[in-house]
Formats: C-alpha cells, sequence, structure tokens
C-alpha cells in the first residue's frame, strides 16, 4: 500500500490529496494541516514518488488501484483532491471505484492527452552530481544551471535524500511510462457524483476545447479558476487554492 501521512482527527468527511508528477505528500503538508481543522487529511506517495513502493507499472488503472487501496483501508467514502497526475489517477478512481468518493476536486488537469513531455526533468536530475551536493541548495543550484526554472528546483528537491544520495523517484520507471503518464485510459463509463475542475488562469492544462470529454465523462463537473495562476496553482496560491476547496468541500448537498 502506498505511504501515506494523516493530519487531524476532526470528524468530517476523511479528505484524500493526490500529488502529481514529481511530487510526494511532503509538498501538500501545510495545506493539508491547515484543512484538518474540519476533517482528517491524508497525504499521500504516488508510487514510484518518496516513501511508496516502486513499480515498473504507472499507469492510470494501476495509480487509481493504489489510491482506493488506501481508502480502502482508512474507510470510504473519502473527499479527494487530485493535482495533474494525480488529477487523472483521481478521476480514474471516479471512473473505477465511485462508491470511495463523496466529491472531487481536480487540480489543473483534464481527462486528455497532452502532447508535451516532462521528460526534460528527469534529464535534469539525472545529471545533478549527487556526490558533491552536501544540502539540497547545492542540488538546486545544479539544476538551475540545467534550465530548471527556480520554483520547481525547490519543488523537486523536497524529494531528494541528501543523506543516502538519491532522489527519491524512479525515474527509470517514469521515463519508461511517460506516454502513459501524459495520456488517459479510454473508459467506457462516466461518474455522476460532484466534481470540481480547480485550474490555473494562466494555464492552458484544461483548455475550453475539453470542456465537451470532461463532461461526457463527468456530467455534473464544475469548473472555477485561480486568476494568475499556473499549473502548479497549489504551490503559486495556497491560500487561494485551499479557500476554493475548503469552500466546494463544506458547501451543503444538493
Amino acid at each position: 500500500m502506498l505511504a501515506y501521512s494523516e493530519f487531524g482527527s476532526a470528524t468530517g468527511t476523511p479528505l484524500l490529496i493526490a500529488h502529481g508528477l514529481y511530487g510526494s505528500g511532503r509538498n501538500w503538508g501545510v495545506i493539508a494541516k491547515r484543512l484538518s481543522d474540519t476533517r482528517k487529511v491524508v497525504t499521500v506517495d504516488m508510487r514510484n514518488h518518496g516513501y511508496s513502493f516502486w513499480s515498473d507499472a504507472h499507469g492510470y488503472e494501476d495509480l487509481a488501484l493504489d489510491l482506493s487501496e488506501v481508502i480502502d483501508h482508512i474507510g470510504a467514502p473519502m473527499d479527494v483532491v487530485g493535482h495533474s497526475m494525480g488529477g487523472k489517477a483521481a478521476m480514474m478512481l471516479a471512473l473505477t471505484r465511485p462508491e470511495t468518493l463523496r466529491r472531487l476536486v481536480v487540480g489543473d488537469i483534464a481527462p486528455v492527452a497532452y502532447s508535451h513531455s516532462q521528460i526534460q526533468f528527469i534529464d535534469a536530475m539525472r545529471a545533478v552530481d549527487l556526490g558533491a551536493v552536501a544540502r539540497r541548495s547545492e542540488a538546486d543550484a545544479q539544476l538551475a544551471d540545467l534550465g530548471v526554472d527556480p520554483a520547481l528546483c525547490s519543488f523537486l528537491t523536497q524529494s531528494l535524500d541528501v543523506a543516502g544520495k538519491k532522489w527519491r523517484f524512479n525515474l527509470d520507471a517514469l521515463a519508461q511510462n511517460m506516454p502513459a503518464i501524459l495520456s488517459f485510459p479510454e473508459v467506457q463509463t462516466r461518474y455522476d457524483g460532484p466534481v470540481l475542475f480547480l485550474s490555473g488562469g494562466a494555464s492552458e492544462y484544461v483548455a475550453r476545447d475539453y470542456r465537451p470529454t470532461i463532461t461526457g465523462l463527468f456530467p455534473n463537473a464544475r469548473f472555477a479558476k485561480i486568476p494568475k495562476a499556473g499549473h502548479w496553482l497549489h504551490a503559486e496560491f495556497p491560500r487561494e487554492f485551499e479557500g476554493t476547496v475548503r469552500a466546494y468541500l463544506d458547501a451543503p448537498d444538493v
């Protein structure tokens, strides 16, 4: 089962947070602590990330199954927030195990195939001379010299084991499965529960052209944006992200 951390013990519907590619549950600690005043919040490390197991398989059917095992262990139903890769995994969970969810928030991703690649970040991490790194800031500097955006450098190095001189990513498996990560499985079902697609106003990941595909799979989808935010909306505007998620999850059932 996936490695996970728990925050809070309030009696509201528990919330599970699934991070995106190259992330970890640790990236969501601040938001999880804030949201845990009214509910238990669980942050997971997805497979091939953080402290979770490594596997050659990394399709969305696999990732959805991982999430369902955590929810079954803690107790269904749960609310789920998923960002990017984690958002696709959460959508697949909703489509295959709808009884595990109450409400779903999808952060800046759509159930479509994307043409860009994220392989350049794997190349950059592989190029870092970990033997010369005694602190994360030195790895940040090497990544920046390799052309990685400074904000993303610090994000990536949160998953660097400095003492062990290794990344807490299965870079080989992620590289091998990059086409599957960028895509989304063909499914013949739909999820009729409530879903909020929360995107960055400056991001193009949830284009208007994708809405027919989204509403075909999620007919009760709602859409909202955080102005000026990009793809990493939860990191760029954490207060706004938290407030929007809180308002959606706490709204009365209709």
